[in-house]
């Protein structure tokens, strides 16, 4: 039992962890963006990669918070699966 829960506090932490690299990336390209001092290139890159590792953990905590409560019957019916030939 405590292992499955180790598990899965380390399935949450490590993309949290992932996301919140993601936000100091696109943080550190806003303050370069207004920096006079800096004679770079182009920052886009830099920001996309922290959208990217922003966005993704974020859905993949979200699915898993999803999935976790689904298991458990404790989300509204709207969130549940239906079947595709069920029509309403």
């Amino acid at each position: 039992m405590l292992g499955q829960k180790l598990i899965a506090l380390l399935i949450m932490v490590i993309p949290a962890g992932i996301a919140v690299w993601g936000i100091k990336l696109m943080r550190d390209v806003f303050y370069l963006a207004f920096d006079p001092s800096y004679t770079g290139g182009s920052l886009w890159g830099q920001f996309l990669l922290g959208l990217v590792l922003f966005v993704v953990p974020v859905l993949f905590i979200g699915g898993f918070i999803l999935h976790h409560d689904r298991k458990r019957n404790r989300v509204q019916p709207r969130f549940m699966k239906r079947d595709p030939d069920e029509e309403e």
